[in-house]
């Protein structure tokens, strides 16, 4: 083994110009979103045959040329084949944040067309890496009916225990945790801003235990900040986060380019040929 003893000499070597730039990496719950999250989920989309609409809200002043015209809202839109399903590109907007983290995506589902009102949504912020994100969106697709429950919150546990992670000491019955501890998995109480349409979750009077929720993030370090976060109204069926929580936790790598700052050192990498 060669040991550098000279101080000015790097700790690593320079790379060559040959080293691609593209890596394998895992575990892909720490992987980021390698800094396109929109196409990610959008290329999906549309091999699914969604459709998508750009919405921009702005005013404009008399004499006013376009490009001068300020935008205040812009949001794309992408709508599924029965029109029961969408999935809004929201970042632009900040409308709200979760771990003091924006939205990138919200994921909304209805029983009725008749009705403009969603059933439940879910909220993904930036990082939540795009293959996860995309495996919801493929098994939402996949539904007959995007909004009916059918199965209990255990499969959610069963599917990330079933890539090794580990029951919450604490909630063994609600919770899992990967085995570094740094990315989770919990059934509980949701933030106030998360929409849903149980009839219950708007009538609950202070101190009445709220409808629970699926909610997961990335903290690489205790008490540094969250790399990303997710949270699903009470509503989403469970198995459908069952398939986020089994893309979550998989040992299969992911292509990336772009590596998050606080999980770039706790990353496995291989050089992509």
């Amino acid at each position: 083994m060669e040991t550098h003893l000279h101080p000015d000499v790097p700790i690593d070597p320079p790379a060559p110009a040959c080293v691609p730039s593209t890596y394998w990496v895992g575990p892909r719950h720490l992987a980021g979103d390698d800094g396109r999250l929109y196409d990610a989920v959008a290329d999906t989309l549309a091999g699914l045959g969604w459709t998508s609409l750009t919405i921009v809200r702005g005013r404009q002043e008399p004499d006013e040329a376009p490009e001068d015209r300020p935008v205040l809202r812009n949001t794309v839109l992408h709508i599924s084949r029965d029109s029961l399903r969408w999935a809004q590109w929201v970042l632009p907007d900040e409308p709200f944040h979760l771990g003091n983290l924006p939205i990138a995506w919200q994921v909304s589902a209805r029983t009725d067309l008749r009705s403009p009102l969603a059933q439940w949504s879910a909220y993904f912020t930036p990082d939540v890496p795009g293959e996860i994100l995309a495996g919801f969106l493929t098994a939402l697709d996949a539904r007959d009916e995007p909004a009916l429950t059918c199965s209990g919150p255990e499969l959610v546990l069963d599917a990330v225990m079933a890539h090794g992670w580990l029951r919450d000491v604490d909630q063994p019955g609600t919770g899992a945790v990967d085995p570094t501890f740094a990315s989770h998995i919990h059934l509980g109480e949701v933030p106030s801003l998360i929409q849903d349409g149980d009839p219950l979750a708007l009538v609950a009077e202070a101190g009445e235990a709220a409808l629970a929720g699926w909610q997961a993030w990335a903290e690489p370090v205790f008490g540094a900040g969250y790399l990303w976060a997710a949270s699903f109204s009470a509503s989403v069926p469970h198995d459908l986060v069952t398939a986020f929580a089994g893309s979550l936790s998989s040992s299969a790598p992911v292509l990336r380019r772009v590596l998050p700052e606080s999980t770039r050192e706790r990353l496995l990498r291989a050089p992509a040929s």
